[in-house]
């Protein structure tokens, strides 16, 4: 899993039949120290992260495994929303 932040969603009038009723969102990963170096991504969001949220990311065959979108064209997935971090 990959730790990010939301930092935008996406308005698309015309996608895949299969991702008809799924909002795609925007996602800054957090997994270096780098600003620079951080990568971003668009994730399908099926729990309803919001922008700012921290949220925890699965990518490749493991994202398309939930809810039963075996079949629809995702390579990243929100799958959880981080209340806090305990160190």
């Amino acid at each position: 899993m990959i730790i990010g932040r939301v930092i935008n969603n996406i308005w698309s009038t015309r996608k895949d039949q299969s991702l008809i009723g799924i909002k795609l969102m925007i996602v800054q990963t957090l997994d270096t120290p780098s600003e620079e170096n951080r990568r971003i991504i668009v994730a399908a969001d099926l729990i309803g992260a919001g922008i700012g949220e921290r949220v925890l990311i699965t990518e490749g065959s493991s994202a398309r495994r939930m809810m039963g979108l075996e079949n629809a064209p995702i390579d990243a997935i929100i799958v959880g929303i981080i209340d806090e971090n305990q160190e």
